[in-house]
C-alpha cells in the first residue's frame, strides 16, 4: 500500500521467491509504479531528517546500483532483481542496506518498536497499535526488546 492510502497492483516476472512488492511501494512515494531519484530523496529525508549534498550523492549511488535498464528509474523487477541477488549470495548493492540503516534511527543495527512506530507514522499508516509492531517484530525473528537485524526487516518487507 503506497503512503496515500492506495494499492497499485504490479506484476513480478519472477516465478517464486519473496514478495518485495511492500518494500517497493513504501519508496515508490508517488505510486507511479516506479522509484525516481525524487521518491528516495523522499524516503530518505523522512527518516533522516537532512537534505545535504552527501545524501544526494548516496541517492545517486543507490540508483546507478539498481537501474539496470538506465533509464532513470528503478522498476519493480529491477527492485527485485537486487534484492533477489543479495539473498543468493549475501551481497548486493546496499539498496536496501541503505534504507534499513535509515529506518534504524538509533544506529544500533536493529529496528525496533520505536523505529517502526517512527516508519508507519512517516508512511502515512497512522499509529500502529503496539500489539501489531510485536507481531511484525516477532515475524521477523527479533524480540520486543532488541527489534529486528537487517535479514528480519527484509522477512517482514516480504510478507
Amino acid at each position: 500500500m503506497c503512503p496515500t492510502g492506495t494499492t497499485t497492483l504490479r506484476h513480478s516476472t519472477a516465478a517464486k521467491g519473496p514478495d518485495f512488492r511492500p518494500a517497493f511501494e513504501v519508496i515508490d512515494a508517488d505510486c507511479d509504479g516506479k522509484i525516481s531519484k525524487d521518491d528516495l530523496r523522499a524516503f530518505y529525508a523522512g527518516f533522516s531528517g537532512t537534505g545535504s549534498s552527501d545524501d544526494d550523492d548516496v541517492i545517486g549511488s543507490m540508483m546507478s546500483a539498481a537501474d539496470s535498464n538506465a533509464d532513470g528509474y528503478v522498476e519493480y523487477e529491477e527492485f527485485e532483481q537486487v534484492l533477489e541477488q543479495r539473498s543468493k549470495n549475501g551481497s548486493g548493492s546496499g539498496v536496501m542496506e541503505e534504507v534499513f540503516r535509515v529506518m534504524d534511527r538509533d544506529g544500533d543495527g536493529r529496528v525496533g518498536h520505536e523505529d517502526l512506530r517512527s516508519y508507519f507514522k512517516w508512511a502515512g499508516f497512522g499509529d500502529a497499535s503496539d500489539e501489531d509492531i510485536k507481531a511484525m517484530i516477532k515475524l521477523g525473528g527479533g524480540d520486543e526488546n532488541q527489534g529486528v537485524t537487517f535479514e528480519g526487516l527484509l522477512k517482514i518487507l516480504a510478507v
